[in-house]
């Protein structure tokens, strides 16, 4: 099992992070309006892991959404991002078992029988551990329970290439922070392009609020009579990104998902292209 999974992914994800109570809610509204890709976490510290899994079978109770048409991406947690008090294993157990436990949670809560993606949160302290971790997912990919595998958080080319290497199911997909602090990941997002892993961006907004002012995106925002947004989100779907948005308003879903309704020309992608 040695090739990237060709699995099917929506363009632009609904981030689940710090939604508390209110998760079940937006996360069926989110459907509602035409959300198909959901990604959240077996970390009870940033995620409401069982309100996600509520939304999603609520939806499917109606039958207007096939679990099929769903993309469920869910993480495992090391202990070192957990709240001590709610960490949803046994930390005591090793890594391996941490894995299993985590991903039976995320089942139970999610109430499917497999995700579409499972992806580690974060590399751990050693990278012995970190295999100890991949290969504990590995096991879950070819027991046929999460279709693809990926890791998250991971912003050193010799830490992805060294999973990316040691694997036999391989990476995915990368999910990293997309701002100026890690020059956008210029060089990872290189290596996924030549290695057919997916690069999914999160805070792409609240990490980067220069950027909507920016005249090069002011100026195409008054063209396509589009946000500040859109046009970044666009500008990112169309270069390969998977941007996660985590909005809590109906109307700014509305438009995250509208942002397929126009497309930048080259010229245009350039020219954003040189703000990143």
């Amino acid at each position: 099992m040695e090739s990237v999974t060709s699995l099917r992914m929506p363009q632009i994800l609904y981030g689940t992070a710090w939604k508390k109570s209110d998760t079940e809610r937006l996360v069926a509204a989110a459907l509602r309006l035409g959300f198909r890709g959901i990604d959240t976490a077996c970390q009870p510290k940033h995620y409401e892991e069982p309100g996600v899994g509520a939304a999603v079978a609520a939806a499917l109770a109606t039958g207007r959404i096939a679990r099929q048409d769903l993309y469920l991406q869910t993480k495992f947690t090391p202990v070192s991002g957990q709240d001590a008090l709610r960490v949803p294993y046994d930390p005591r157990a090793p890594v391996a078992d941490q894995v299993a436990q985590s991903f039976e949670v995320s089942l139970r809560n999610l109430r499917t029988d497999y995700v579409d993606g499972l992806v580690l949160h974060s590399p751990l302290p050693t990278e012995r551990l970190t295999n100890e971790a991949w290969r504990a997912m590995e096991l879950v990919a070819m027991a046929g329970k999460a279709r693809q595998l990926g890791v998250s958080n991971c912003y050193q080319i010799q830490q992805l290439d060294a999973i990316y290497t040691a694997a036999r199911v391989k990476p995915a997909v990368l999910q990293n922070r997309f701002c100026a602090e890690t020059r956008y990941d210029h060089g990872l997002r290189e290596y996924c392009r030549e290695h057919g892993i997916v690069y999914q961006s999160f805070w792409t907004l609240t990490a980067n609020p220069q950027i909507p002012g920016h005249h090069a995106v002011t100026d195409l925002a008054e063209r396509y009579q589009r946000t500040a947004a859109q046009l970044l989100f666009r500008y990112l779907t169309q270069i390969g990104v998977v941007p996660l948005t985590g909005t809590r308003s109906e109307a700014h879903m509305r438009e995250d998902l509208a942002i397929f309704e126009f497309q930048l020309a080259d010229t245009e992608l350039a020219r954003l292209g040189a703000l990143f």
